[in-house]
C-alpha cells in the first residue's frame, strides 16, 4: 500500500460519559485544524504505554487538543483544588508519557489549551489550578452564559517574546486571542521557553528551547474559526510544513 500523500497527525481523544457510556471524543474543530494544516488527522481513542512507539511510527506530527477536563494535579504533586471540575485520568495516562517520546523523535508538536498544560506537566512543570485566585492574574475563564461565538471571541492581547518561534511564525509583536481556561502554567518546566504572555504576565505560549523539531504550545484556542484568523493560519501552516518536512526526512533513503 502506498503511503498517504499528506503527513499524518496523531490527535489524542478524550474520554467522557455520554449518559452512562464511556465514549472517546475529539472536537471537530481540531480535526478541521489538522486539515487546514494540510495534514491527515489520525484520532487515537486511548493507548497503552507499550503501544506509544508503534503509534508514533504511523505519524508525522502530534496535535494535543483542548478539553473541558483538567490534567490531574497529582501529576505535579498537588491535591485536587476543586472536585467539581472534570478530570480525564485515562487521557493523562498516555498523553503525558507520549510527549517526551514525540520530542525525542524530533516530531512536530502543536499543543492547545489542555494540551499545552499537558506538555508543561509532562516535562516537569506545574500548573495553577485556579489562576483567577492567584495574584496578580486576572480571570481567564470562559464568559458564562454567553453564546459560543462570544466565549471564543477576542478576550485579551498577548505580547510576543522577540526572537522566539512564535515571533518568527507570525512576524507580530502582539495580537488578540480568546481565553477559556481556569488552569494555567505556574512553574514552567526546565528547557521550555516563553513565547508569549498575557497583559497580566501569565504565560500564554511556550516552546521547547532545544527541540529537534517544531514545538509550539499555546493556552488559547487557535483552532476556533481558524480559516478566517490570519494568525491561526500562520501557526497551522508552520505546523503542517514541519510535518511534511519530518515525513520527507523519515522516508528519504539513507545515503
Amino acid at each position: 500500500m502506498n503511503p498517504p500523500s499528506k503527513p499524518v497527525v496523531l490527535v489524542p481523544a478524550c474520554q467522557r460519559l455520554l449518559g452512562s457510556s464511556p465514549t472517546h471524543l475529539v472536537g471537530k474543530k481540531y480535526v478541521d485544524a489538522v486539515r487546514l494544516a494540510g495534514a491527515l488527522p489520525l484520532v487515537v481513542p486511548a493507548a497503552q504505554p507499550q503501544d506509544l512507539q508503534a503509534l508514533l511510527d504511523l505519524a508525522d506530527g502530534v496535535l494535543l487538543t483542548g478539553s473541558p477536563s483538567n490534567v490531574h494535579p497529582g501529576h505535579f504533586g498537588e491535591a485536587v483544588h476543586d472536585p467539581s471540575l472534570p478530570l480525564d485520568p485515562e487521557r493523562d495516562a498516555w498523553t503525558l508519557p507520549l510527549i517526551p517520546l514525540v520530542l525525542a523523535r524530533g516530531m512536530p508538536l502543536f499543543a492547545i489549551c489542555r494540551g499545552a498544560q499537558e506538555a508543561n506537566v509532562a516535562l516537569g512543570g506545574t500548573l495553577h489550578q485556579a489562576v483567577h485566585e492567584v495574584e496578580p492574574f486576572g480571570d481567564h475563564r470562559a464568559r458564562k452564559g454567553k453564546a459560543t461565538e462570544v466565549q471564543y471571541g477576542p478576550a485579551h492581547a498577548v505580547q510576543v517574546v522577540p526572537g522566539g518561534r512564535l515571533a518568527e511564525i507570525t512576524g507580530r509583536t502582539q495580537f488578540e486571542v480568546n481565553s477559556l481556561h481556569g488552569q494555567a502554567v505556574n512553574r514552567l518546566a526546565p528547557g521550555l521557553r516563553v513565547e508569549a504572555r498575557a497583559p497580566d504576565g501569565l504565560v500564554e505560549a511556550f516552546s521547547v528551547a532545544e527541540a529537534k523539531g517544531f514545538s509550539l504550545c499555546v493556552q488559547w484556542h487557535p483552532e476556533w474559526q481558524a480559516a478566517s484568523n490570519p494568525v491561526s493560519m500562520q501557526m497551522l501552516q508552520a505546523f503542517g510544513q514541519a510535518c511534511r518536512e519530518f515525513r520527507n526526512r523519515r522516508r528519504s533513503p539513507i545515503p
